[in-house]
């Protein structure tokens, strides 16, 4: 699969929320999501821009490994991920074989849909207010069209700068850094 996603910072959950209702956009869903990022003992993701992640929500815990950014303008990147029963076994299982915890994000997601587009509102710890619009597609489809659709969409809602490529993970890293 490829993961077609753009965020940017928003002022306003409320205003935005108003937006999205306006606009024909579905509330889906809220949860609560911890990830649990790992660095490799052989490979340096921050150099390939790769992921390797454990995502724990309220209701199902994942793995997911994201790959490289496929363009530069959005993020665009294969993504796989499979259900798993427990993250402590499966972090335990990374450490044994030398990956090791990077960070930890945690945030509250408000889900919407419109027409095929997942829309969040992201409350990450640590971070300001951000919405992230994203369409999955399978590898034989065309992204550049559907990263079109997604910042046209973006446009509909007021939304013209504050586009973010990098990963909450990197952001509060920068913030950390600074």
């Amino acid at each position: 699969m490829i993961e077609v996603e753009v965020k940017a910072r928003i002022d306003s959950f409320k205003e935005m929320e108003e937006k999205l209702e306006k606009l024909g956009a579905v509330k889906s869903k809220r949860e609560f999501q911890e990830d649990i990022y790992f660095a490799s003992p052989i490979v340096d993701f921050a150099k390939t821009d790769e992921a390797l992640r454990i995502r724990t929500t309220d209701n199902n815990t994942f793995i997911t490994y994201k790959g490289p950014k496929l363009n530069d303008k959005a993020k665009t990147r294969k993504e796989v991920e499979m259900a798993i029963e427990s993250a402590q076994k499966a972090k335990d299982i990374f450490e044994e074989v030398g990956f090791r915890a990077a960070r930890t994000v945690r945030k509250n997601r408000q889900y919407y849909t419109y027409e095929n587009f997942e829309i969040s509102l992201d409350d990450v710890e640590g971070l300001n207010p951000y919405m992230e619009i994203e369409i999955a597609l399978d590898d034989s489809q065309d992204y550049s069209t559907a990263q079109d659709k997604i910042f046209k969409l973006f446009e509909r809602l007021g939304i013209t700068d504050g586009f973010e490529r990098t990963s909450y993970m990197e952001l509060l890293e920068n913030l950390n850094n600074d």
